[in-house]
C-alpha cells in the first residue's frame, strides 16, 4: 500500500492491517508528520525513515528502500512521501528492475500518481533521469 491519505492517523493504518510504514519524504517538508516514529512505534507499527530530496534522488536511496522492503517481509506495508511522487518513481524501478513486471504496466501504474517525463514542472527532470 502507499499514499498519505492515512499517515496523519496511525491507528487507522493499525486498523487495516499495516504493519510496517516507510517513509520517503524529508522532515523538514511543511506537510511532514511531526514525530512520525513514535506515533507510529504507539500504534504498534515498525517505521523506516529514507529522507530523499526531492531535488536529488539517488540510486543509494532506491537501494535503501529495496532494503527496507526486504527487511520487513510479507509484512503489509504503507509507502508514503509528501504528494507521492517519489513512492510512484520508486515502485516504478522496483516492478520493472527487481518483480519482473512489463515496463509498460509499470509505467502505467506510475503514471496513475505522476509521470516525471511529461511533467512541466522543472523538478520533474531529475525524477525523469532516476527512473531510466
Amino acid at each position: 500500500m502507499s499514499g498519505k491519505l492515512l499517515d496523519d492517523d496511525p491507528a487507522r493504518l493499525a486498523a487495516i492491517g499495516v504493519k510496517h510504514v516507510i517513509n520517503l519524504a524529508m522532515d523538514d517538508s511543511p506537510e511532514a508528520l511531526a514525530d512520525e516514529a513514535s506515533k507510529m512505534a504507539a500504534a504498534g507499527i515498525g517505521y523506516t525513515h529514507i529522507p530523499v530530496p526531492f531535488e536529488a534522488p539517488t540510486d543509494a536511496h532506491f537501494e535503501a528502500f529495496r532494503a527496507a522492503l526486504s527487511e520487513i517481509g510479507d509484512a503489509p506495508v504503507h509507502v508514503h512521501c509528501i504528494a507521492n511522487y517519489r513512492v510512484s518513481a520508486f515502485y516504478y524501478r522496483l516492478n520493472r528492475d527487481h518483480r519482473g513486471m512489463d515496463e509498460a504496466q509499470a509505467r502505467a501504474l506510475m503514471e496513475v500518481q505522476w509521470a516525471p517525463a511529461k511533467s512541466d514542472d522543472p523538478r520533474a527532470q531529475v525524477w525523469a533521469e532516476f527512473i531510466k
